[in-house]
């Protein structure tokens, strides 16, 4: 009983960051009329505005807002591409915020690519140790050795998701040192929208740890099955 306590309070705690991003994304993302354009506009005029030479916009699917290196392109989800929203608005400058970084060959800009694969290397070795498991068990036939096997497992997995954490610097230079000062120096938005920004920024700044912390719930999840 006080391990499914434990793990209830853990869980609550691991989901809250990514319930707080998708409420905040979601609070402001009704259609204001008033705003000069549509995400995808902002994020266009921007890359022309600061000369982003070879840099693209393009819609991509729900809740995939990024900005891809590789291709040189700055992708936003349908809602973000096409509405004139608040968060729209905000996300389009910060992923145009790392079209910037990148452009300007910006150290801080080398934090994603050298360990964000990093981190999803520990984590799907962790789920490849998890699905092998059964495996793993008949040819060990030992329950100290599956559960040192498990435990590994379960290390990687975690190791993986706060791997996240070291590109959050990146993150929050996209949304507070590039894409703010973007939004209230263009007079994108007015003085009133400025907090909100703000709040929409901060999300869009912890999207990938609140993401990664969520990734720690199939830890858990794995575990109780794994238990039974």
């Amino acid at each position: 009983m006080l391990l499914l306590i434990i793990g209830a309070v853990l869980a609550i705690l691991i989901y809250v960051p990514s319930f707080w991003v998708r409420q905040v994304m979601s609070k402001y993302g009704n259609e204001i009329p008033g705003l000069s354009g549509t995400g995808g506009e902002l994020a266009k005029h921007l890359v022309q505005r600061f000369q982003l030479e070879g840099i693209k916009v393009e819609e991509t699917k729900p809740f995939q807002d990024h900005f891809d290196p590789a291709s040189k392109t700055v992708r936003l989800s349908p809602d973000n591409f096409n509405g004139k929203s608040l968060t729209a608005v905000a996300i389009a400058a910060h992923e145009v915020g790392h079209a910037i970084q990148f452009h300007r060959k910006e150290k801080i800009f080398e934090l994603r690519k050298r360990y964000l694969p990093t981190a999803q290397r520990f984590n799907r070795a962790g789920i490849i140790i998890m699905m092998s498991l059964p495996l793993i068990g008949i040819v060990l036939r030992s329950p100290l050795a599956i559960g040192v096997v498990l435990g590994v497992s379960l290390l990687l997995q975690v190791i993986g998701a706060f791997s996240y954490l070291i590109i959050l610097p990146e993150e929050w230079d996209a949304s507070f040192n590039k894409a703010l000062p973007i939004l209230i120096d263009g007079e994108y938005v007015n003085e009133e929208q400025i907090p909100s920004i703000r709040k929409i920024l901060r999300a869009a700044a912890l999207t990938y740890f609140a993401a990664a912390l969520a990734n720690v719930l199939n830890v858990g999840r794995w575990f109780m099955i794994l238990r039974r």
